[in-house]
């Protein structure tokens, strides 16, 4: 069986948290070392892919699988994808993760405060307000990531800084060459072996584990713990708005 040298790099994250940026700025670089890349961004591919689906869980666990399937068919055809999607359900993405294989979870985390700033649209005012229903992170809850290789912080980290912590993950799952980093990002970036724990999981304590070795060598990507688990619940301001209405 022919092996594929392309691979998934899945953003999640809430609204507003620097996804696109992110993805952009990846697909650029790629490209930059002759890789095949492409971004799927969901805002764009959506009107398409998902035109007549609304946003009850349902219909956005049919958007991710959609989206997921692409990504499965350009991976598979050495292509290096870029997908970003809020994609709140976590078993939306771990499924996407069992059927593509060659993936890796990037959670784009940011405060809701800071996503509140930064929102041009006003979206999650409105949301607030009780205007916008099944709104992620307000009304509706994201389920953060378990086990993604890598978490950025967008609001302490710039672009450059989250795409270079994204590449080292890579470097050392085996899925890019140092040099090829090296001309990404513009330093050498060898492959970082983090002590593990029982069970050949990453020791406690660790942030974004990056496991070489023996995961390198087959090509699997090592597991790393998110900043935080659980659900991202709804701000408590959310509450007093709704409070508010119903007065």
């Amino acid at each position: 069986m022919l092996q594929s040298n392309g691979f998934t790099l899945w953003l999640t994250g809430m609204a507003g948290s620097g996804k696109s940026t992110l993805a952009n700025y990846l697909g650029i670089r790629f490209k930059t070392v002759g890789r095949k890349a492409e971004v799927l961004d969901h805002d764009e591919v959506g009107p398409v892919l998902t035109k007549e689906l609304g946003t009850s869980k349902e219909e956005r666990l049919v958007q991710m699988a959609r989206l997921g399937f692409l990504a499965k068919l350009l991976t598979r055809n050495d292509c290096i994808v870029i997908a970003a999607a809020i994609s709140p359900h976590r078993e939306a993405r771990d499924k996407i993760r069992k059927e593509i294989g060659r993936f890796v979870e990037v959670f784009v985390d940011c405060p809701t405060e800071t996503l509140i700033e930064r929102d041009t649209k006003g979206l999650y005012k409105k949301a607030l307000a009780g205007e916008l229903p099944n709104f992620t992170g307000v009304t509706e809850p994201y389920d953060t990531p378990q086990h993604a290789e890598v978490t950025v912080h967008t609001d302490v980290e710039t672009v450059e800084m989250a795409a270079e912590r994204v590449v080292q993950t890579l470097v050392n799952i085996g899925y890019l060459k140092p040099d090829e980093a090296k001309s990404m990002v513009g330093k050498r970036l060898r492959p970082i072996v983090v002590a593990k724990g029982k069970a050949g999981k990453p020791a406690k304590g660790g942030k974004d584990a990056k496991v070489a070795g023996k995961d390198a060598k087959a090509g699997k990507p090592g597991k790393a713990a998110a900043r935080s688990a659980g659900h991202a619940k709804p701000p408590a301001s959310a509450h007093k708005a709704r409070l508010a209405k119903r007065e």
